[in-house]
């Protein structure tokens, strides 16, 4: 049997009730085989990052357990967006539903498909923030604590509207 990873996902969507699709996505990776969520964070409004104008983000971070190699999981939440309808259009334009992995275990990972950990992780806060909700302690592969990178962020153009999904 494989080993046991713990994984971060990012949450985010902008289209179509977004609040609906990333709860409905949590349940979904939960369902996942030999995946459990083991911590959500509380969603986050975001102003949209890209191209044109668009609307506000509901931003989110799940820790998980999975067996899944980084691979296999990547292409499993690529799935998932496929059925919430997400398209491809626009790099960073508005989306349904976008699924991130930002950590996998300590690894790093570069393929033409996959980059862990995620690159603009350091970047974002609102990326940074919900990670720091379920993984308050946590020291990236490069030896940066997480919470170190969040008060450099700041919160600005972040809104907490709290927890909704719970396993």
């Amino acid at each position: 049997m494989a080993q046991s990873v713990t994984a971060y996902i990012a949450l985010g969507s902008n289209l179509d009730n977004p609040l609906t699709h990333v709860t409905q996505a949590c349940a979904e990776i939960n369902a996942l085989p030999n995946t459990q969520v083991v911590d959500s964070s509380p969603w986050y409004i975001s102003q949209a990052v890209g191209p044109g104008q668009q609307p506000d983000f509901i931003n989110g971070a799940l820790q998980l357990t999975t067996q899944l190699p980084a691979q296999t999981l990547l292409e499993s939440l690529q799935t998932i967006e496929n059925q919430h309808g997400r398209q491809r259009e626009v790099r960073w334009g508005a989306r349904t539903l976008d699924l991130d992995i930002l950590l996998y275990g300590d690894d790093r990972i570069q393929t033409d498909t996959l980059t862990v950990p995620h690159p603009y992780l350091h970047k974002r806060n609102f990326v940074v923030y919900p990670l720091a909700n379920v993984a308050p302690n946590l020291v990236l592969p490069n030896g940066t604590a997480l919470a170190e990178v969040q008060a450099q962020l700041g919160d600005q153009g972040l809104q907490c509207i709290g927890r909704v999904y719970s396993q």
